[in-house]
């Protein structure tokens, strides 16, 4: 589930940055809906390689799937055992949010990126924002799985919100 976009080839002198897959309009989002590209992910791909990455994809869980949010906490805590990622349906997700968010540390890695720009309120990829954990359409406050554990290894996360 990786691609790399066309302006990435080894003698591009660009930056690497990781943008959520969702936000370069491919159908990785739970409930398969494309999104379009905005003009800030447009702009985005003009000055840096733009590796688009899918925690949840990444981690083995299928489009679509069932909405899933973190219980009550945060990514940080879905990390360290302490909550779970819950679908609607009740599955635990969690080993599938911290096996993506892993692949996408690597990915990062690897590649040497400048920051990551990942969506908002996802509970892989919500940067300042996730939903309650309760399934009623609310957010708070928090991180998902993914932007927590980027961030615990020094990687700047920013939502698609403020680029």
């Amino acid at each position: 589930m990786v691609r790399k976009y066309d302006n990435l080839c080894n003698n591009n002198p660009m930056k690497n940055i990781l943008v959520s897959a969702c936000l370069m309009g491919e159908n990785v989002r739970y409930n398969a809906e494309v999104v379009e590209i905005s003009d800030a992910i447009a702009k985005l791909a003009e000055r840096y390689n733009i590796i688009p990455v899918c925690p949840e994809v990444l981690g083995g869980l299928n489009v679509p799937r069932e909405a899933c949010e973190i219980q009550g906490m945060s990514g940080s805590d879905v990390i360290d055992g302490d909550t779970l990622v819950l679908g609607n349906k009740g599955t635990d997700c969690s080993g599938a949010f911290i096996i993506g968010a892993k692949k996408a540390l690597e990915l990062a890695r690897d590649n040497d990126v400048e920051f990551a720009v990942l969506k908002e309120r996802s509970p892989s990829c919500g940067s300042t924002m996730i939903y309650t954990g309760e399934f009623n359409g609310t957010t708070k406050s928090g991180e998902g799985v993914c932007t927590a554990l980027l961030r615990r290894h020094g990687i700047r996360v920013i939502s698609e919100n403020n680029i």
